[in-house]
């Protein structure tokens, strides 16, 4: 048995013809899930009675449920959502998070794309348990499905930044991309999406060679190889110069700039002088750098830094013509800000 909403028209082409069935059918089952998010193969009204029982014989069918709603102030919203089925083979149920956030332009969805991570940052939380198993595209496309249903808002963004590293999951990352940007689906704009990885320099440059106007940020948290080492994992494998050298060849490549995204720790690499050393690091790069005060997380023991450190950082960076902004925080008293998502927090939920 297989998940339906993983599939691509182009798969479903391939089911029909095994099944002997009319291939031109594949666009009309992807309609009926993907665009208007029918989870019964009954209600497929324009499919054969016979299709219909091979369907239900063949796949599962539904949307992650619900476990758990959290609202802060600011209106963020934290949604867990139970993934898998028992009767899918290797897809363990697995509890993930994902928030929704509001702004001028309408709503954003940060999903997941991995139960846990195997990464290691020592600022996340997501990566705490390690990584449990990789999510499907058609898990990564059903948490917008979800998230839209229950909070009734059409998502028109959506920032792969929840747990997991994106490009970890290559293969089930492009299936998402695929599969949420078809016409007969959600139809969503891959310029209204953001992939957000640690810094993985080949499938940087692989990410480059697809073409897709997909918005590109990369975790960097630090200004130099020693201080990315005593806060990510992936740097004592992968040095500055090597994941620069990625980064030029991915702008030189699309023309599109890439975003940095940088955690201020406090007296760790929030100084004016790593500030500097920031900006000339990326001297003559198409990128922003994106200051985010590091979030609290019980296990891992960071503090945000004093007001007067943050803006004289971002100043000092202006000072340097590097374009920077300070991420507007939202959803923290839900512990549903960056680096606070979890994979499975069932016995920590608050129930709808």
């Amino acid at each position: 048995m297989r998940y339906a909403l993983d599939l691509t028209i182009e798969e479903w082409k391939h089911y029909l013809s095994e099944k002997q069935e009319k291939t031109f059918l594949a666009a009309s089952i992807f309609r009926w899930i993907h665009g208007r998010r029918v989870m019964d193969f009954n209600a497929m009204s324009d499919l054969p009675l016979k299709l219909r029982e091979k369907l239900k014989e063949d796949f599962y069918l539904a949307l992650p449920a619900v476990a758990a709603e959290q609202v802060s102030p600011d209106g963020t919203r934290k949604y867990l959502l139970s993934l898998g089925n028992a009767s899918l083979p290797d897809r363990s149920v697995t509890d993930v998070e994902c928030v929704l956030m509001k702004y001028r332009f309408g709503y954003s969805l940060c999903i997941s794309s991995q139960a846990g991570c195997r990464m290691g940052c020592r600022f996340c939380a997501s990566t705490l348990n390690g990584l449990e198993r990789n999510l499907t595209g058609g898990e990564m496309a059903a948490q917008i499905y979800a998230v839209e249903q229950a909070a009734q808002v059409t998502v028109s963004h959506v920032v792969v930044m929840g747990c997991g590293e994106p490009f970890d999951n290559w293969d089930e990352l492009m299936r998402y991309l695929s599969v949420i940007h078809s016409e007969e689906g959600k139809n969503l704009s891959y310029r209204n999406i953001t992939v957000s990885t640690c810094g993985l320099p080949e499938k940087i440059r692989s990410f480059a060679d697809t073409d897709l106007p997909v918005t590109l940020a990369i975790s960097l948290h630090a200004p130099n190889d020693l201080i990315r080492r005593k806060i990510m994992r992936i740097a004592g494998a992968v040095d500055m110069d090597t994941l620069m050298d990625a980064c030029r060849y991915y702008i030189s490549r699309t023309n599109r700039r890439i975003t940095f995204e940088y955690l201020l720790i406090d007296h760790l690499n929030d100084s004016k002088k790593e500030a500097e050393e920031l900006a000339e690091r990326l001297k003559g790069l198409l990128c922003h750098v994106n200051v985010i005060p590091v979030n609290p997380v019980e296990e891992c023991g960071f503090s945000r830094p004093s007001e007067a450190r943050i803006a004289d950082f971002v100043n000092t960076l202006e000072n340097r013509h590097v374009p920077v902004t300070r991420r507007r925080e939202m959803g923290g008293s839900i512990d549903a800000a960056c680096g606070q998502l979890r994979h499975k927090q069932s016995q920590q939920r608050t129930e709808r």
